[in-house]
């Protein structure tokens, strides 16, 4: 018979016995027999994969490095969301991205290019780019970008995919008239023309001052200052009236969208956004506005897209200003950045936004909609002939001043 000292002395070895297996088994969850790993080895789902990259690592018939297995495994996850917008960024691509722009050297293959239904239409290549060694010609379009369609999918996602670090290389399908052509290029550092990212002039038309304020992104922080600079020194000048461009604007950072249409908006709701795992949230104007009264109109096209349609559609469902052009993008969804353990991150769409008027732009989901429809439907034209949209609206604005 055991005495109670020799039954917790056997207690205490089983004890250790039990904390080393599980130790060593929590560190080699494939040796354990397959029902008890199973039981024990918590997401069959999670261990799955991450038995698939053991296999691959240990018994694939070359050596590969643990970080592209990871890389791929993430990356063929975003890509069965088949969700234009999503991107993973590895960690030396996320770095890059951290870092601050440029104004006008950037690592791509240098093309000025333009979102179309079926991919991005080169309108002008850089010369002594990659682009321009490789036989990229204006009025290709690139359908495709390391394998990845480019139809219907944002300029923003489509160019994350061919702009990268020097020194890598991304493989384009493109199409030029009835012929496809798979070309691919080395990115390198190249040299763009120089474009402000906002520029405010004084206009004059039928005898009324007018700012004119072009702002090319929203996917700089704090790029609402330097609007806010350039609007008080117009008004300082004497501006009766105001033109916001956003034809071409890509959109970008809410809270910047937020805080641009502040200066225009004295109170109410800028946009709602809601989502599966986010609350639901109203961001409304905010602080004092710069213009709270002067007649205004804004400027879009069909590449004014995402924090852009925020503004314009806050603008109008508030009465604040008229908008002249054509239809813009139609994107009613948002992404996040979402950094990974590994130095990398996913951005993925995470909700839908709404206009104030309860309006989401989109068509369901991540299809896209048909945006925001023009007060006064003007096209530019196709080559360059003057700029009927400004004129349009300088017009306009022009005999509400008086």
């Amino acid at each position: 018979m055991q005495t109670p000292i020799q039954k917790i002395a056997l207690a205490a070895v089983a004890g250790t016995v039990l904390l080393i297996g599980g130790i060593w088994w929590g560190g080699h969850p494939a040796d354990l027999p397959s029902g008890l790993r199973d039981a024990l080895v918590g997401g069959s789902q999670t261990s799955t994969v991450d038995r698939a990259i053991s296999d691959i690592e240990q018994d694939y018939f070359h050596q590969l490095p643990a970080s592209r297995l990871e890389n791929g495994a993430i990356a063929g996850a975003i890509a069965t969301l088949d969700d234009p917008y999503a991107v993973y960024q590895t960690p030396a691509a996320y770095r890059q991205f951290g870092k601050a722009p440029q104004p006008s050297n950037f690592s791509g293959v240098g093309i000025e290019v333009q979102v179309v239904p079926r991919g991005l239409l080169v309108e002008d290549v850089f010369a002594g780019s990659p682009a321009a060694r490789g036989g990229v010609k204006p009025g290709d379009v690139i359908v495709a970008g390391d394998g990845k369609s480019f139809a219907g999918a944002s300029s923003a996602a489509s160019t994350s995919i061919i702009r990268g670090r020097t020194g890598t290389a991304v493989t384009l399908t493109i199409e030029r008239g009835q012929r496809r052509l798979t070309i691919r290029l080395v990115r390198a550092v190249v040299t763009a023309p120089a474009v402000p990212l906002v520029t405010g002039r004084l206009v004059t038309s039928h005898g009324v001052k007018i700012a004119v304020l072009t702002l090319a992104t929203f996917d700089v922080s704090g790029i609402h200052n330097v609007v806010a600079a350039d609007l008080a020194r117009l008004l300082h000048r004497g501006a009766k009236a105001i033109v916001l461009d956003l034809r071409d604007n890509g959109g970008g950072l809410v809270s910047e969208a937020q805080a641009v249409a502040s200066m225009f908006i004295a109170r109410g709701a800028i946009v709602t956004t809601r989502g599966r795992a986010q609350p639901t949230v109203t961001l409304s104007a905010t602080g004092h506005p710069l213009a709270p009264t002067q007649p205004m109109a804004v400027l879009v096209n069909g590449d004014t897209a995402s924090a852009a349609e925020i503004v314009t559609g806050a603008l109008q469902d508030h009465h604040r200003a008229i908008v002249v052009g054509t239809h813009t993008y139609g994107k009613g969804v948002f992404q996040e950045v979402l950094p990974l353990p590994n130095g990398g991150a996913i951005n993925i769409t995470v909700g839908e936004y709404f206009l104030p008027d309860g309006k989401n732009l989109g068509n369901g989901g991540l299809k896209r909609g048909y945006g925001i429809t023009p007060n006064v439907v003007v096209s530019e034209p196709a080559a360059a002939h003057g700029d009927p949209v400004l004129a349009t609206a300088l017009r306009l604005l022009a005999a509400k001043a008086r």
